[in-house]
C-alpha cells in the first residue's frame, strides 16, 4: 500500500522538481525549496504535485503532511504573497526605525546610544512608516524570519516586562 497526497496547481502556477529542489513559479515570482527525504517521493505531473511514500508509518505520514504544507505555502506565496505587520511601541524615548540595505536599524531604543540591527533576508521587502512596519515577500519562511529578527532585536532582558513594554511587536500575520 502506498500513501499519496496530490496538490493541484492553480492556473498560472507551474512547478518543477530536480535534485531534491522544488521550484514553484507564479505571477509574483518563483520560490525554491529543498524538499528531500528518503521516505517521501515527489513528482510533478501535468498540473499537480504528487507526494507519495512506500511506507505507511507515522514518521512517513508526518513528513508527507509537512511537505504538503510547504508546497501549499509556496503556491500561495507565488500567487498572493505574504505580509507581516509590526508596531513600534515606546513610552519615554522615541524609537527611530529605518531600513539601510539588508538591515533594519533601530535607534534610541529605551535611550540606548548604540543602534540595534535586524537582518532582512533576501527576497523580502521592509517598509517603515512612522510606528508601522510592513514586511512583504513571496517566501513565507523568509518573511516570517525577517519579522522575527526585527521583533527579537528589541527584546529586553533583565527587566520586568510588565513595566518595560517598549519594543517592536508583530501585530498581523498573513494576508
Amino acid at each position: 500500500m502506498v500513501m499519496e497526497r496530490e496538490i493541484i496547481l492553480p492556473e498560472g502556477v507551474s512547478a518543477k522538481y530536480e535534485n531534491g529542489i522544488l521550484v514553484v513559479s507564479g505571477k509574483l515570482g518563483e520560490v525554491k525549496k529543498r524538499l528531500a527525504h528518503p521516505e517521501v517521493h515527489i513528482e510533478v505531473k501535468e498540473n499537480k504535485v504528487v507526494l507519495s511514500s512506500e511506507k505507511e508509518n507515522r514518521k512517513a505520514k508526518r513528513m508527507l503532511n509537512t511537505f504538503a504544507a510547504h508546497v501549499k505555502n509556496m503556491i500561495k506565496g507565488v500567487q498572493e504573497g505574504f505580509v507581516y505587520k509590526l508596531k513600534v511601541v515606546y513610552t519615554h524615548f522615541p524609537t527611530n526605525v529605518k531600513v539601510e540595505g539588508d538591515k533594519v536599524v533601530i535607534e534610541n531604543f529605551i535611550g540606548e546610544r548604540a543602534p540595534r540591527y535586524a537582518k532582512i533576508l533576501p527576497g523580502v521587502e521592509v517598509n517603515v512608516q512612522k510606528q508601522d512596519i510592513t514586511v512583504k515577500g513571496i517566501d513565507l519562511e523568509a518573511v516570517s524570519q525577517t519579522a522575527a529578527n526585527i521583533e527579537q532585536a528589541t527584546r529586553i532582558t533583565g527587566k520586568d516586562r510588565r513595566i518595560f513594554q517598549d519594543g517592536i511587536y508583530i501585530t498581523e500575520k498573513g494576508k
